[in-house]
């Protein structure tokens, strides 16, 4: 059935699909193990499918999971080790797949995964320290940093291998992926203006800057001291520039508040996230409209203003925006053709690239766009729970139905909106749109 997805994937008009090869199924023990031929022969078939259809692969390395081997062995991400596991499994990818595949992530999100594996505990392999969560084990001070700084330094020489040896050959690119928020002040206060600085620091310059700049930023250095691990000068001069283009997976803004000089909650590591606290209201008002994930707001606004922040600080590095989706709230309460009639996601997707198409017409080098996500999907904590997809999945009959969204996205990528005629409940999208847009 997978394959046919690609017919769906087709159908729209999307000319680039992104989707992350699995670890575990490429090398089940890692090092410590063969090859598993069976599972290169099945990203091998979904690349030559799409390849056949016009459609560029977009890959992702790693994204969350790895052999359990390597965890049992040697603790996975919190030994200098994993990142020799890495790279030889990186290189198996680039020889495997690199002469198709000209568009390469190495690691989707690791500031979010960090987090939710290695200070939350919430995700494997789920270590923790109280009061931050409740785990089996683990240090919720000391080992997201630890953690996150093996994954950048894994990057880092998986990306120099394929400058070195597969790019001049092969011809591609390849980058890194981060979660981000767009932070705004809490109130107009000073502190709280510092603290939405300091997010987008200790969120997204955490993984960014070493990746171009090869050093960790240095407000966080301030901040942290000699808690926060350093580069070799070796391993600073194989992680500046180490990527080709910046991924960013952006859903929402949020709040930012002040913890140095007042009382916050104790939800997050402050050492970790930034000495803040993320809040979703202000004088009582949520900062945008509710989704069917409780920490995610429709908010247009912060797709041109992270665009921008991320132009400035990089030296307007070409982007990518990896993912941007929308979940409709109360599923369980909907019907299945309330669920189809999704237009609250068209008239999401429309502001959030009404909002890119400003930044781009400020000269922002945005090289492409990814909806998140083809079908309603697994969401990872929240399961089959919320349905960000353009297809509805019947769960028990695995049957796809095209949502009105994907009508939409289809006539939108084909430049033929004017089809498109909403009204009583929905919307009227008109080619000038479009014209503003592309």
């Amino acid at each position: 059935m997978f394959l046919n997805d690609i017919e769906l994937i087709d159908s729209l008009g999307v000319k680039s699909y992104r989707f992350s090869i699995s670890w575990s199924r490429i090398l089940p023990k890692g090092r410590f193990g063969e090859v598993n031929r069976a599972g290169i022969m099945f990203y091998n078939n979904i690349i030559d499918r799409l390849i056949l259809k016009g459609i560029e692969p977009f890959v992702t390395i790693f994204h969350n999971d790895f052999p359990q081997e390597l965890e049992d062995r040697y603790g996975s991400w919190l030994n200098p080790e994993i990142q020799e596991e890495f790279l030889y499994y990186a290189e198996i990818c680039f020889k495997s797949f690199g002469d198709r595949v000209k568009y390469w992530v190495t690691i989707n999100e690791p500031n979010m995964y960090i987090v939710l594996a290695y200070e939350l505990g919430v995700m494997p392999p789920s270590r923790c320290s109280e009061p931050f969560g409740k785990c089996l084990d683990g240090n919720s001070d000391v080992e997201p940093l630890i953690a996150m700084h093996n994954m950048l330094l894994a990057h880092g020489r998986a990306a120099k291998l394929y400058h070195d040896k597969f790019q001049p050959k092969q011809g591609g690119l390849i980058g890194l992926v981060v979660h981000c928020y767009m932070y705004e002040p809490l109130t107009d206060s000073e502190l709280d203006h510092e603290a939405a600085k300091r997010a987008f620091i200790f969120n997204l310059a955490w993984a960014f800057d070493p990746a171009i700049f090869g050093e960790y930023p240095k407000e966080m250095r301030e901040y942290l001291g000699s808690q926060l691990p350093k580069f070799t000068d070796e391993e600073k001069k194989f992680m500046k520039n180490s990527i080709d283009f910046m991924g960013f997976n952006h859903y929402s803004a949020i709040y930012a508040k002040d913890c140095t000089n007042s009382s916050c909650s104790p939800t997050g590591n402050h050492a970790i996230t930034g000495f803040l606290e993320t809040v979703s209201e202000r004088d009582g008002v949520l900062i945008g409209e509710n989704t069917g994930v409780e920490y995610l707001f429709v908010v247009p606004r912060g797709m041109e203003e992270i665009v921008k922040a991320m132009k400035i600080r990089y030296n307007n590095l070409p982007m990518f925006i990896t993912e941007n989706g929308y979940s409709s709230p109360d599923i369980h309460e909907q019907r299945i053709n309330e669920l189809v009639n999704d237009v609250k996601r068209v008239e999401y997707h429309i502001a959030y690239l009404a909002s890119l198409a400003k930044s781009m017409r400020d000269g922002a080098d945005v090289r492409g766009y990814f909806v998140w996500s083809l079908m309603d999907s697994y969401e990872w904590l929240q399961g089959y729970n919320v349905r960000f997809g353009l297809y509805y999945v019947d769960r028990k009959t695995l049957t796809r139905k095209p949502k009105l969204s994907a009508q939409w996205y289809k006539e939108f990528l084909t430049n033929n909106t004017d089809s498109i005629v909403i009204d009583k409940g929905s919307l009227r999208l008109k080619r000038s749109f479009l014209k503003d847009v592309l």
